[in-house]
């Protein structure tokens, strides 16, 4: 039986992971310990605030109060993703990178939505406009496994385009044929 972190790829996209996760826990401890739920603290006027928003839907707070389906969905995605992963890590670095973000990231918002002290993710990232008419138009609320995820998503969506890579035993094959 090979270990879970066998190949320098794995351990790469094992490593990117917990620093996304990391990275993604620590700021929402920040929020829950400075700003009260639906407060907000503008950082640049009419642009940029410091929300704190419970987020029990999926992107753009679509399919809100499906938490505990959503969290099955996250984890089925993590799966997946794990089992599939060879797929993208054809792509090295770049595959490693997507998926080192959707790990960190999935398993991020994943934590929020199964602890029972909160049961919903924490979005605080709030962009924001007031046009002249007045009013304010923003951007949906986000956090950093959102971040992660969005990169990862696309990357692997631009890999996704890119012709399979070729195994490195075919190459060196091919040369040393042609060196005949």
């Amino acid at each position: 039986m090979t270990p879970l972190f066998s190949s320098a790829g794995t351990r790469r996209i094992a490593t990117l992971a917990v620093v996304i996760f990391a990275a993604d826990q620590l700021t929402k401890l920040a929020v829950l310990r400075w700003l009260g739920v639906t407060e907000e603290r503008q950082v640049v006027e009419g642009f940029f605030k410091f929300v704190h928003w419970q987020n029990t839907g999926a992107a753009f707070s679509m399919f809100r109060q499906n938490n505990n389906v959503l969290g099955i969905i996250s984890a089925i995605a993590l799966v997946a993703l794990w089992v599939f992963r060879r797929h993208f890590e054809a792509h090295r670095p770049l595959g490693q990178l997507a998926l080192g973000l959707l790990f960190g990231g999935i398993t991020g918002n994943l934590l929020d939505r199964l602890l029972p002290t909160r049961h919903h993710v924490i979005d605080f990232l709030y962009f924001h406009l007031h046009p002249r008419g007045g009013g304010e138009i923003g951007f949906p609320a986000f956090n950093i496994a959102d971040m992660a995820i969005t990169g990862g998503v696309g990357l692997l969506m631009l890999l996704s385009l890119r012709p399979e890579a070729e195994a490195p035993a075919a190459n060196s094959g091919a040369a040393a044929t042609e060196g005949r």
